[in-house]
């Protein structure tokens, strides 16, 4: 009998991202630990690991209130990013396209007397890099097909959910800034270095 094979990074990386965008709320490392393995099957030992490399390629956000690390990913961000990555493509394929067809011109001209000179077989040589560069280029294309019109404005819906939960977890940090208040006589400076809140800490606009 073979041996189950187990899920690859980018397929651990793929599947948290998922968790992000299916729920559209903020989580701590100890919730992820709890829901990835359950509902994703990514290993509880690799859950920290592929969040963290999820946070280095700015693809999940992640800010550090008090003693915690907080973490979230919208929809929308994703697709901002997935358009970035679309336009520096496409701009890599036309540019391809112009030194192909500018080399292509350059060998029509040297056949015209057929020689086989040291200048023609460095251009084909060239011309047959391109070729290969831009087919590779046109197959990282591909992969971003889906990132039409019709997702962008569903992303675009998601982003309001999104910013409601920022709201309720600007609540939840204000609501605990007036108990420690009132409970200890603490000033807001005093709460704020505590915690490490920033001083411009305020709702989204």
């Amino acid at each position: 009998m073979s041996k189950k094979k187990g899920l690859s990074l980018e397929e651990k990386r793929s599947r948290m991202m998922e968790i992000f965008f299916e729920t559209k709320d903020v989580f701590q490392l100890k919730d992820i630990e709890k829901i990835a393995p359950k509902t994703k099957g990514i290993t509880l030992m690799s859950v920290k690991d592929v969040l963290q490399s999820l946070v280095d390629d700015n693809m999940v956000d992640c800010e550090r209130l008090g003693t915690c690390n907080y973490y979230w990913a919208f929809p929308s961000k994703a697709v901002h990013a997935r358009e970035l990555k679309l336009d520096q493509l496409n701009k890599q394929v036309s540019e391809a396209k112009q030194r192909q067809s500018s080399l292509q011109e350059a060998i029509e001209k040297a056949k015209e007397g057929r020689e086989d000179t040291k200048e023609r077989s460095a251009m084909l040589k060239e011309f047959q890099t391109l070729t290969e560069e831009r087919a590779q280029l046109q197959t990282q294309l591909e992969k971003y097909h889906d990132c039409d019109p019709q997702v962008v404005e569903d992303m675009k819906k998601s982003n309001t959910v999104a910013k409601i939960a920022v709201s309720r977890w600007t609540d939840n940090v204000f609501a605990i800034k007036s108990w420690t208040k009132k409970k200890f006589a603490f000033d807001n400076s005093h709460i704020d270095k505590a915690f490490g809140i920033p001083e411009d800490f305020d709702y989204m606009d």
